[in-house]
Parts: structure tokens; sequence; C-alpha cells
């Protein structure tokens, strides 16, 4: 190879097809060690091994009528490939789809499915970011799942991490200065404003264009932006918006860009015109501390703030909880308010739960492991009939009993022994002290964690599935619930009865979050559904773990 005039190295080789057994890798310096290929396209042997070529077929693509879904609107299912079926791949999870469809969703949120070490993993310590897990059924069976969605009119997001690199397999510091000095949770992060990061960046574009125009996704979930440090005058989130702006009108459909941000800052979506980042959409995770507190009662670690109907109230009518408040488990001011007559509703993403809200608890339990199923009920109910875009996990429109714990299966033994040391050191930081965590390197925990489709036969979990089929259609149905501005939303409660009521246009959701019988001060209103564990509400008096939709007459 010879070394150009910006600091590439290149050589030009003779054309070898598209032959499956050819491999490449390359020798750097004197190492005699051969590296994959940091753009590998393939990995058939492992992100340790030799890369392969390849190229999306264009002729395999039958959906060619797929106009694309806008964020505004739509119903999210977050699922994991590996633990979705028993068979953990893109073919078996296929022959779920129509579940989906029936449930009402209209996007399916993949995890990460990059290439990382080892067979099972939840995809974020991944290290060839262009090639797709060999074990899930490669790029061939990504493409095959994206037609499968589209052909249902469901459409594809992809989880992507920018934020850091796996520990085992990331051989891109050896190749040009891609990391930077500065450190976060998982270690170094990227050189996205130091010299030569100019490629470091188009790195990262690359990456994500590739995923929405190659293989047809329609949006991406950015994991973590909060680690990404730039200080370059224009954000690189900021770069990567107006990129996919441009791919989006060339492949005339909507392509969504959605965050993960720890800042409660709405730079995040604010418009580009505005000085913002331009991204769609964010998720919300005090909407998910705010529902799961009232309802659980739990207030251990970054709950300590939440857990009161005031904290609920606040955050189902103005977005953030901390915006520009003291946050007592940061020990500092946190976040900034949101503009909401300018920012809809509909940008953030609200849940129940997600792959991080069980799966960073210490033992990876649902919420159907220690709530009742009127509970469970409620928190369906607020986050469904909220003004935010909804986001269901996997199993959780059931009450999946099976948990989603942390699991790994990293070669390297000492990356293995670090991260089950790590897990238990995190665990007791953040309020679960002499908890015995699963090791996240053995089978059994990644075997646990798997779905169990056979719990659909059971009259209780069908009832909780009827539910959240019959929220989701009310959603459909009536605009006032895609109503996506928070001027529009009303809300009063009783601290005391543990009583609220949700107001959207003539509709009210109303939720019983105590364990007695209340009766609530209401008039002028007919019973649409409830979701009760005994005899339903009678007037206005609700059961305990109860909700109910109301219509003014």
């Amino acid at each position: 190879m010879r070394r150009s005039t910006d600091g590439w190295w290149r050589v030009e080789l003779p054309d070898i097809g598209a032959n499956d057994e050819v491999r490449y890798g390359y020798l750097l310096d004197d190492d005699p060690t051969v590296l994959p290929d940091p753009r590998s396209p393939r990995q058939p042997d492992g992100v340790h091994a030799r890369s392969a070529r390849y190229t999306v077929d264009a002729t395999r693509w039958t959906d060619e009528r797929w106009t694309g879904r806008p964020l505004a609107g739509a119903v999210f299912y977050e699922l994991h490939i590996g633990t979705f079926t028993p068979e953990g791949s893109f073919d078996a999870a296929i022959e779920r789809l129509d579940h989906l469809v029936d449930l009402g969703v209209t996007v399916v949120e993949l995890m990460p499915v990059n290439a990382f070490d080892g067979t099972h993993n939840w995809g974020y310590d991944g290290v060839l970011w262009y090639a797709v897990h060999e074990p899930y059924g490669g790029p061939d069976g990504l493409q095959r799942f994206v037609n499968a969605c589209h052909a249902r009119g469901l459409a594809v997001a992809l989880d992507v991490v920018y934020n850091h690199l796996g520990p085992s397999g990331n051989y891109l510091p050896r190749f040009a200065p891609y990391l930077s000095a500065d450190a976060n949770t998982w270690g170094h992060g990227l050189n996205l404003d130091g010299p030569y990061s100019d490629p470091v960046r188009a790195f990262v574009i690359e990456n994500a264009l590739r995923w929405l125009r190659d293989f047809h996704l329609d949006a991406l979930r950015l994991d973590a932006v909060h680690a990404l440090v730039d200080h370059t005058a224009t954000h690189l989130l900021a770069e990567l918006a107006a990129e996919v702006e441009r791919l989006a009108t060339a492949v005339r459909r909507p392509l969504t860009l959605i965050a993960e941000s720890d800042r409660n800052d709405p730079i995040v979506i604010a418009p580009r015109a505005a000085g913002g980042y331009g991204l769609h959409g964010q998720w919300n995770d005090d909407m998910h501390h705010a529902v799961h507190t009232a309802v659980s009662g739990e207030r251990q670690g970054y709950y300590s703030d939440f857990g009161s109907l005031r904290a609920l109230e606040h955050t189902l009518t103005h977005g953030f909880f901390h915006a520009g408040t003291y946050s007592s488990f940061r020990r500092r001011t946190h976040g900034r308010p949101l503009d909401t007559t300018v920012t809809p509703a509909s940008a953030l993403l609200a849940y129940t739960c997600d792959h991080d809200q069980i799966g960073n608890r210490a033992l990876g339990d649902r919420p159907s492991a220690y709530l009742t199923d009127g509970q469970l009920a409620i928190k369906a109910a607020l986050v469904l009939c909220s003004p935010y875009t909804p986001m269901l996990f996997m199993g959780e429109e059931w009450g999946a009993r099976t948990p989603f714990q942390f699991f790994t299966s990293h070669t390297d033994p000492e990356v293995a022994a670090a991260t089950a040391h790590g897990r238990v050191a995190e665990f007791a930081e953040h309020g679960w002290p002499g908890v015995e965590v699963p090791d996240p390197q053995d089978p059994a925990t990644f075997h646990r964690s798997i779905l169990d489709w056979d719990e659909l036969e059971q009259p209780r979990h069908l009832r909780l599935l009827s539910c959240y089929r019959r929220l989701l259609a009310l959603r459909r149905s009536r605009s006032e619930l895609s109503d996506p501005w928070l001027a529009h939303v009303s809300v009063d409660y009783d601290e005391v009865e543990r009583w609220i009521v949700v107001r959207r246009g003539a509709l009210r959701l109303l939720c019983n979050l105590s364990e007695d019988e209340v009766k609530v001060p209401i008039t002028g209103v007919s019973l649409l559904f409830w979701e009760a564990p005994t005899e339903g509400p009678s007037a206005t008096t609700m059961p305990g773990h109860s909700f109910a939709v109301l219509e003014d007459r």
C-alpha cells in the first residue's frame, strides 16, 4: 500500500468477485497479526477473523411500494433478536411479526445487530459497526427481516452505538486516532473534535447512512448521545441530521433519528434553524421514572426524586420532570425546560420499561415479577394514553415472566471477569447491596432471558394482552390520544387517595394506584372501558389497582 497526501494508505487489487470463500485483512507495520477491515461489511468467522466482501443484493428487495412512516403517530416495539425467539434469528423473528401487527405496533426497533465478540450479547459491545452479527442471520437475514416488516406495514428502527466500542475485538486504534483521550462510562470515547477527527466523523455518518440507504431502515436510535464529546462549531448530531435529511429527499420517504440522552436538553430535538441538533425525537426516561415509581413505590437510586403523583402530573404536562431543577441523585441542577409551544410531545418516546430499565436491575426482573396485573395495566394506560410516542419492550404486552438479564459471551477471559466484577460494583453503588447479580458470562443468564411464547396460552397473560390491544386500538381511533400538544393535556390527582385523572379532549383516563377502593369526584361522563382485577367501576368508584377510560357526555 502507498500513503497518499491525505494520510490514507491505498492499493488497487484485481477484482476477486463475490466469492464467499474469499477473506482479506490488513497487516500493520511489523505486526504479523492479520486484522479485520474496520469497515468490514461481513464477518463470517467472528470479529477477530479476516473480513469478507459483501454488497446488498438490490434484486432481493420486495418493498418497492414502501413509503415509510413519520415519528408522529407511531407506536414502537423494542426487541432483541437473540432473545425474541428461542432460535434467536431474523428469520425466526419474522414468524412473530403478525403478532405485532395485531397488537397495533407500527415500528419495530431492533437492539444493536452490529458485529460483536462471542455468540450472544446485548449488542452494545459492538466493534465492527458495518457488519451484521452472523449468528442472527448476517446481512442477508437483516434484508429478509426488513422486507417482511415493510410488507406488513411495519417500519424498522435500529439501535446504533457511536459513543464507545466494545472491549474485545476493537482494533480501530491500531489503524488511526479513532479514539480520544477522554473517557466515558465504557472507556475511551470517539475522537470527534481532535486532530484527524474529520475521517472519524465520516466513519460514523457513513455508517448511519449505510443502514438507512443500503438496508432500507426507517429510523436509527442513537445510544447515549450525551457521551459524544464534540466541541466543534457543528456538533456531530447536527451534521448527521443534515445528511439524513438529504438522504430522505433522495429515497423519498421519511427517515427518523431518535436520541437517547441523559441531559434533558431540548437542544437535541430543537430545529437546526433554531440552533438545535435537528433530531426528530429522544427517549424520555423521566416519564418512565414518574410512572414506574408512582405505581411500584420504588425510590432507590435515580428514582429518589420521583414517586409522587405531583411528579407524574408534571411529567405528563411538561415533558421533563428535571428541567433546571435539583436532582438529588446527581446532587446538582439538571435539565432545561422544553418549549412545549414549539416542540410536540410526539418527539418524546415514553415507555413502561425498556432493555435498560429491566436489564440494569440487579436481577433483570420485569415489572410482572413484583407488580399486580392491575398495576401493569395502569402503567400501560398511563403511557398509551399519554401525548408522547409510546414504546413497548418485547413481552410486556402479555406480562412476560421471563427476566431480561445482562448477558455477554466475551471470548477473552480477562474481559469476561472484568465485566462480571463491574456489574456487582455498579449495583452496590446504585442501591442493590448484597444482591447476587447473575454472571453475564454464564450461558444460563442468556437462556433465562429468552421470551416464552407459550405463556400466551394462559388466561392471565391473554387478559393483559387484550388490554394492550384495546388501548392501542383506542389510540388509533381517537385523535385526542394522538394529539401531540401538551397544552391540551390536564391532570387532576389526590396524593393521599392515590388516584389520578388525565384529560385528553373529551376523554379521561382515571387510574386508582392504591390497593383500596376509591371514589373519584367526576360527573357527566360515560364509561368506554375499564381494567380491574375484580368487579369493574360503578360510576366513578374504582377498585384497587384499576383504570377506566371515560368520555364526557
